[in-house]
């Protein structure tokens, strides 16, 4: 299970623009990853646009934002397009690295139980360690507390 204090899980996974990105990237700065359901949808929607309006009080903390969901590329693409990320996005169809956060677990909805991304954002140091996680995210106010817990790193 991941933990706060432990070393971060390395990943390599596919981007926008069809490059790819790796937790080495941003090795001396620090990365917020918020794992986010499904896109374009209601509560996604709102959480990706409150992170990108914060993006340039993270950029001036040296913090990166980078999403990531198990979406294929076409429904990544369009809903990047649609709010005008100005983050990277990147997605894990495989799920191997959504695992290795403990990301991808068992859900209900209407009664039926299936399994999907935990809405769950990682606060990265510049060290490669895990400073905080926020599990069960509630949208609402999530990027604001985000940003602030960044800023005091």
């Amino acid at each position: 299970m991941l933990s706060e204090g432990g070393k971060a899980p390395a990943f390599q996974l596919p981007r926008d623009g069809g490059s790819s990105v790796t937790l080495a990237d941003y090795l001396g700065k620090k990365l917020v990853i918020f794992f986010y359901p499904r896109a374009d949808t209601p509560g996604c929607t709102k959480e990706a646009i409150d992170f990108t309006r914060l993006s340039g009080a993270f950029a001036d903390g040296q913090t990166a934002v980078l999403g990531v969901s198990a979406d294929p590329l076409k429904a990544q693409e369009a809903f990047g397009i649609s709010i005008n990320f100005r983050f990277p996005w990147s997605r894990n169809e495989t799920h191997e690295m959504l695992q290795a956060y403990g990301v991808w677990g068992e859900k209900s909805m209407y009664g039926k139980m299936f399994l999907g991304i935990l809405r769950t954002t990682v606060l990265v140091d510049s060290r490669g360690k895990i400073a905080r996680i926020w599990r069960n995210v509630k949208v609402d106010g999530h990027a604001d507390e985000v940003l602030a817990a960044a800023q005091a790193l």
